[in-house]
C-alpha cells in the first residue's frame, strides 16, 4: 500500500495542501481550515470548487466545506442567546473563522488513511467582538470515505451558545437532475417566503432558487444524481438541522466568484446546528459536529 503524498501549494494568496492517496485526492486551505475539493480517483468530484473561485486572504472560498462558527448565516436571524455572545453591532455573515488562518497541528497517515488536524488559537478569547474562551479544532480524515469533525470545548467559566455549520458544496452533474432523499415529512423554514414553516412532501428536487432550513433532520441524507449514476451519502452526528441551498440563475449572476451557469453544477447541503438546534456549552463541556461522505453507484 503506497504512502499518501502531501504537497504544499499556493492558490492565489492562500496556503494549501494537496494530499493524494491510492484512492482519492484532497485539497485543503490553511485559511478557514477549509476543504476546497475532494475527489475519488477515476470518479467525478464529490465536492465542488467554483471555476471562478477567488483565493484571497480574509475571504472564504466558494468551494468545498467552509466552516461557519460561532454563528451561521445572518447573526440577526439567530436566536437571542447566540446574538448575545457577540459584542459589536454588525456581525459578518457565517461567523468569524472562515477568513482566518488556522494552525495546522498534523498531517498523519496510516496505510491509505490520512488525518489532517487544525486548531484556531484566536477562538480562545481573541476573536474581535467575541470574548469567549473556546478551544476549536477541525479534523479531516480521508480514507475510503471523507470525514470532517468540528469540535468546540468551552474553557470559560460561563456558558457559551453557538450556531454553526459545515457549509458543504457538493458537485453534481446537473442540479435539475438530482434529488435529496431523507427529507420527506420534515418540517422546514422556507427562507424565500418570509421564513414560513412548511412540511416537505416526498424527495426534494430542484426547479428554482432553494434556501431551506430543515428541522429534526435525520442522521443520513442522500444526493441521488442520475447524470453521474451515483448516490452521495451524508452521515452526520451532533446535528439535528440541515440547510439546503442552490442560488439558481439570478442569484448566481450576482456572485462574482461563481460562473453564471455554475449553479447547475453544485448543491449545498449544510450539516448544521441552527434555528432550534443551537448548542449551549456549559463550562467544561464540548460538542462535536461531524459529517461523513461516501459515494456509491446507483
Amino acid at each position: 500500500m503506497s504512502t499518501p503524498k502531501v504537497e504544499s501549494e499556493k492558490h492565489g494568496e492562500l496556503n494549501c495542501w494537496r494530499i493524494t492517496s491510492a484512492s482519492a485526492e484532497l485539497l485543503v486551505a490553511q485559511q478557514g481550515a477549509q476543504v476546497l475539493s475532494y475527489q475519488r480517483l477515476g470518479e467525478p468530484p464529490l465536492l465542488w470548487l467554483s471555476e471562478q473561485a477567488i483565493f484571497k486572504q480574509g475571504k472564504s472560498v466558494r468551494a468545498g466545506v467552509p466552516v461557519c462558527w460561532p454563528w451561521f448565516g445572518n447573526l440577526k436571524r439567530n436566536p437571542a442567546p447566540v446574538q448575545a455572545m457577540y459584542l459589536e453591532q454588525e456581525g459578518p455573515a457565517h461567523g468569524l473563522v472562515r477568513g482566518r488562518d488556522w494552525q495546522l497541528l498534523c498531517i498523519d497517515s496510516t496505510g491509505d488513511s490520512v488525518r489532517v488536524e487544525f486548531t484556531l488559537p484566536e477562538s480562545q478569547g481573541d476573536l474581535p467582538g467575541w470574548p469567549h474562551n473556546v478551544e476549536l479544532k477541525l479534523s479531516i480524515v480521508m480514507g475510503e470515505q471523507l470525514g470532517i469533525t468540528l469540535s468546540s470545548y468551552n474553557l470559560d467559566n460561563v456558558p457559551v451558545t453557538i450556531s454553526q455549520a459545515l457549509h458543504s458544496y457538493f458537485a453534481v452533474s446537473d442540479v435539475r437532475d438530482v434529488q435529496v432523499e431523507g427529507v420527506d415529512g420534515l418540517g422546514y423554514i422556507e427562507t424565500l417566503a418570509d421564513w414560513e414553516q412548511r412540511t416537505q412532501q416526498g424527495h426534494l428536487g430542484f426547479a428554482g432558487e432553494t434556501d431551506r432550513i430543515y428541522l429534526q433532520a435525520p442522521a443520513q441524507l442522500s444526493i441521488v444524481d442520475q447524470g453521474w449514476n451515483r448516490r452521495i451519502r451524508l452521515t452526520s452526528s451532533g446535528s439535528r438541522s440541515a440547510v439546503i441551498w442552490n442560488p439558481w440563475t439570478d442569484r448566481a449572476a450576482e456572485l462574482p466568484d461563481m460562473a453564471d451557469d455554475g449553479w447547475q453544477r453544485m448543491l449545498c447541503i449544510e450539516t448544521a446546528n441552527v434555528w432550534d438546534d443551537v448548542v449551549t456549552l456549559a463550562p467544561g463541556a464540548s460538542h462535536s459536529l461531524s459529517l461523513t461522505l461516501v459515494s456509491e453507484p446507483l
